[in-house]
């Protein structure tokens, strides 16, 4: 008996879908089955670096599959966000999501990227404090010094930043505007920069990541005055926190993520969660991030995708306190 031709279509149409279900379940379950590329928007020796390679040695071990590291600096971490959010959406191209590539897009009139709907949360990596040093030619020793510094220069002090909403300018644009004082910001490419133009004496202050400063706080090339956290960082247990030093709710960590683009399949997401909370809750990670003033973060895809929800609330408020644009 010869099938009406409709019938037939639909038939053809239903096996071809099976199949390719079939195809796409099985490339799932296969997953990863080449190297997986994680793209960092920051210049090698920031802390974005030093996160991204801890998880790419523990994810690769994990995995069974290489995790290459590719750089791609610019714009807070956008440029190399834009470049993921075009990527296939099958978990080979990962982007390490730093709170710095949230604020960029919130700040901008013309933003390249909606964090909500270009990519997929997968977890939180880590979260790092954030130190205020000076020079120490400018016998600055705490806060409110600095404070008495700033009031006596007219032209106000120099800052630095990353660029435009980077943490950063967020983080000496509220300082400033609690303290009533004149910050101006300069832009650099990346920390390790910022640290030799501050040890220069090019800059005033900054608001940096305590992995990039602590050799210098150290070696007595950079003063801390504090820590931008609700608590002390273990690595700096003797620096008070904003709080201590008269200047309550100034949390400003800077935390780090793993995002894949948008619509990759749940069932990658999840194998690399899994292989993140493995990577950063690995003995030496934990050890190495600690000493560099970070702590291991262990959040799931709908956790971090709540996450960022509240933060763009709350660094919206930011900017916008802060008078700050884009």
């Amino acid at each position: 008996m010869q099938l009406p031709r409709r019938i037939f279509l639909q038939l053809a149409a239903n096996a071809a879908a099976l199949l390719s279900f079939r195809q796409t379940a099985s490339a799932q379950d296969a997953f990863p089955s080449r190297p997986i590329h994680l793209i960092v928007g920051f210049t090698p020796g920031s802390a974005s670096d030093i996160t991204a390679r801890l998880f790419a040695k523990g994810a690769s071990d994990v995995l069974g599959q290489q995790v290459v590291i590719e750089t791609k600096p610019g714009a807070a971490g956008s440029l190399a966000g834009q470049y993921v959010a075009r990527a296939a959406n099958d978990g080979y191209t990962l982007f390490l999501f730093a709170l710095s590539t949230l604020t960029t897009e919130i700040i901008s009139p013309a933003p390249a990227l909606d964090v909500r709907k270009d990519f997929a949360p997968v977890a939180l990596l880590a979260n790092g404090t954030i130190v205020l040093v000076v020079n120490p030619a400018t016998n600055v020793h705490s806060v409110a010094e600095l404070i008495a510094f700033a009031k006596s220069k007219p032209e106000g002090m120099l800052s630095e930043s990353t660029g435009a909403g980077s943490i950063p300018q967020l983080a000496a644009a509220l300082f400033a505007h609690r303290a009533g004082i004149k910050v101006t910001d300069v832009f650099y490419p990346g920390s390790p920069q910022i640290t030799g133009d501050l040890i220069a004496g090019r800059i005033t202050m900054s608001f940096n990541v305590s992995s990039a400063v602590l050799g210098q706080i150290t070696a007595g090339q950079l003063t801390a005055l504090a820590t931008a956290a609700n608590k002390r960082a273990s690595a700096l247990p003797d620096v008070p926190t904003m709080a201590e030093a008269g200047m309550p709710d100034f949390d400003t960590s800077l935390w780090l993520g793993l995002a894949a683009p948008a619509a990759t399949p749940r069932p990658v997401i999840e194998k690399l969660a899994a292989a993140a909370r493995k990577a950063m809750q690995n003995v030496d990670s934990v050890e190495t991030l600690r000493k560099q003033g970070y702590e291991p973060l262990d959040t799931g895809p709908d956790a971090f995708a709540a996450f960022i929800q509240s933060e763009i609330a709350r660094w919206s408020e930011v900017i916008r306190i802060g008078g700050l644009k884009g």
